[in-house]
């Protein structure tokens, strides 16, 4: 059949009817790669002809963020017509939080933004559980007859760029089954085109719309605010990678802390001591048989891509003509998409995209995969951990999805598979809620993500617990002991009381000290040296966004809960604006309040920058 190029949206849907039929199961890109004035166009279709039906099934479905109170609102609605201006919208998405998906139309995801989608029904009710690696048989079988992707394109040819992770597997699966099916790209130049598994020719697409109107400016996800308890993971984490081995790093700011303080360890191998020496690291039994302290001689997100521009990436996977570093999709930072945009190809070519079957597992090539991998480091991300060494990362346990499963449960058993492989999971200790305290190690818990047979390696704040190989109650012990201090005898009664513990076990006597005051008086040299940065990555705010942030993260933590409330209340009687905020709350629209209500956020703020 032959390729339609056409520079018309509703053209490119007609060829997609006439090829895919009357009920549309359309496959689009999670995050980056979604074509979005096309998927647009096609659900604007279906939603204005009852007789057609349109099933998607993607995932992370991006939005522009938007603000749940008036403080916030001042805050983002400025920032983001900076940061986001020209990024089309996702019809569908507006009208699932609306509640106003057509009956015609289904939507399915696999992964959402974390918690984005905690208070809609709707998206809970179509969530799709699954493995990353096992998206691309879930959509096959649930009749994909359509796939729709944002493409690059350089002279004649074409690059799925962001996300070749499932388009392949998708693609190849669809093509090969009897039903008629298309695929259909829309091209965008604003895309990095990369190369290997994602460089595709012309004749891979059935429909390809191409037309400067529809080249938008990508999105771009902002580098988050890197708090001291997200250092002091870091640097635990950090400190576990082994020189020469191979880093899978999640995303998000704990991700973002380890990239800065592996950076940091490479560069600066003093300040990296000192970091290590004010955690009692520096003497560590794990990180001296399984991690390091210097500086890396060898070694997709953007916290990988500053590390291979650091020099700590250096490694090529298959020898003297393999690439240094291997992905599936990327997302991140507009810095990010610029970075990518001007390597030369040469140091492009050392990035392989590549569909994620190849990167989450060990199918179809075990014997590569393993000399790929050697000394492979899998650091991902969760929000609990059980006493018994379950971890929680994708769902809270009344069954609502918070995120996805993903790819870390594959990464976690893959290094239970690998020689010399761990799995490093990182977690806060505890965590704020209603205005309360909650410990993150609990004794049990209603869901779980990965069970306690693939327990590894935990990281919190207050030190490493290493947990493959340890029975029950050692496992118990060792995670009571980077428990915050507040919960530990619970944890330790809970444990006892359940046969785990013996009765005269008693919480070791340093681990008493886990409290944030004393990480707080121990990271204090580090942060007087200008080693705890709040954007060590990067960052699109400007300088007076940038005193905002940590002002408004104070506010947020200190107006949950009545009693916080009420000293809040208390605190704002004396609370006047400084000579210093007054450029910051102009950023605010609070440099000439007008009426009690303005008045009132004014001091807020201001409270908020002299505290936090």
């Amino acid at each position: 059949m032959t390729i339609l190029r056409t520079p018309d949206l509703e053209a490119a849907v007609d060829a997609i009817l006439a090829r895919a039929g009357m009920r549309v199961a359309c496959g689009t890109p999670l995050g980056l790669g979604k074509p979005v004035p096309l998927l647009n166009a096609l659900y604007a279709r279906v939603k204005a002809q009852a007789q057609l039906r349109l099933s998607i099934i993607t995932a992370l479905s991006l939005e522009v963020p938007r603000a749940a109170s008036e403080i916030e609102r001042r805050f983002l609605e400025p920032y983001a017509r900076r940061a986001f201006a020209g990024v089309p919208e996702l019809d569908y998405l507006r009208d699932l939080r609306a509640g106003g998906l057509p009956a015609n139309v289904e939507l399915s995801e696999f992964y959402f933004r974390p918690g984005a989608m905690l208070g809609v029904p709707a998206a809970q009710q179509s969530y799709i559980s699954s493995n990353y690696t096992h998206v691309a048989r879930d959509m096959h079988a649930r009749g994909v007859n359509a796939v729709l992707v944002m493409v690059a394109e350089r002279g004649g040819r074409y690059s799925l760029s962001c996300n070749p992770d499932l388009t392949l597997d998708v693609v190849r699966a669809m093509r090969a089954g009897a039903r008629p099916c298309v695929v259909a790209g829309l091209v965008n130049r604003n895309l990095p085109f990369m190369l290997h598994d994602a460089e595709v020719g012309e004749d891979y697409f059935d429909v390809l719309v191409d037309a400067p109107r529809w080249e938008h400016p990508l999105f771009g996800v902002p580098n988050p605010a890197i708090d001291p308890v997200d250092h002091a993971i870091g640097i635990h984490a950090a400190a576990l990678v082994k020189d020469g081995g191979t880093l899978q790093l999640g995303i998000g700011s704990l991700g973002d802390a380890v990239a800065h303080w592996l950076r940091l360890r490479h560069t600066d191998p003093g300040s990296f001591a000192a970091a290590l020496k004010a955690l009692d690291l520096d003497r560590h039994a794990l990180v001296g048989r399984e991690g390091g302290r210097g500086r890396f001689d060898e070694m997709l997100s953007w916290g990988l891509m500053t590390l291979y521009r650091a020099g700590v990436i250096r490694r090529r996977a298959n020898g003297a003509d393999g690439p240094v570093m291997q992905g599936a999709f990327f997302l991140g930072p507009g810095e990010f998409y610029r970075a990518l945009h001007e390597l030369p190809e040469a140091e492009r070519r050392l990035i392989e995209m590549t569909s994620v079957s190849r990167v989450n597992d060990l199918y179809g090539e075990e014997s590569l995969g393993r000399r790929q991998r050697r000394d492979a480091r899998f650091i991902n991300i969760c929000m609990k951990a059980t006493l018994f060494g379950a971890a929680v990362s994708d769902g809270i346990e009344d069954g609502r999805v918070v995120s996805g499963v993903g790819g870390q449960y594959n990464f976690v058993a893959m290094a239970h598979e690998l020689e010399g492989a761990r799995s490093i999971l990182l977690l806060r200790a505890s965590r704020e809620s209603g205005g309360r305290a909650e410990s993150n190690i609990v004794f049990n818990y209603g869901h779980e993500t990965i069970p306690r047979h693939l327990r590894d390696v935990v990281v919190t704040q207050y030190g490493i617990a290493d947990l493959r190989g340890r029975t029950d109650a050692e496992v118990a012990a060792a995670l009571i002991a980077i428990a915050d201090r507040r919960f530990q005898s619970g944890l330790a009664a809970r444990a006892k009381a359940a046969g785990k513990l013996p009765r005269d076990w008693r919480v070791p006597e340093q681990a008493l000290g886990n409290t944030e005051e004393r990480l707080t008086a121990s990271l204090a040299p580090l942060a007087d040296s200008g080693l705890l940065p709040m954007f060590p990555l990067g960052t699109d705010f400007d300088a007076d966004e940038q005193r905002l942030v940590p002002a408004l993260l104070w506010l947020a933590r200190n107006a949950s809960g009545w009693r916080n409330r009420l000293a809040l209340a208390g605190a704002l009687i004396g609370a006047r604006p400084r000579p210093e905020d007054a450029s910051a709350l102009a950023r605010m629209g609070l440099a000439k309040p007008r009426g009690i209500r303005e008045h009132v956020l004014r001091r807020v703020v201001a409270l908020a920058l002299s505290n936090g």
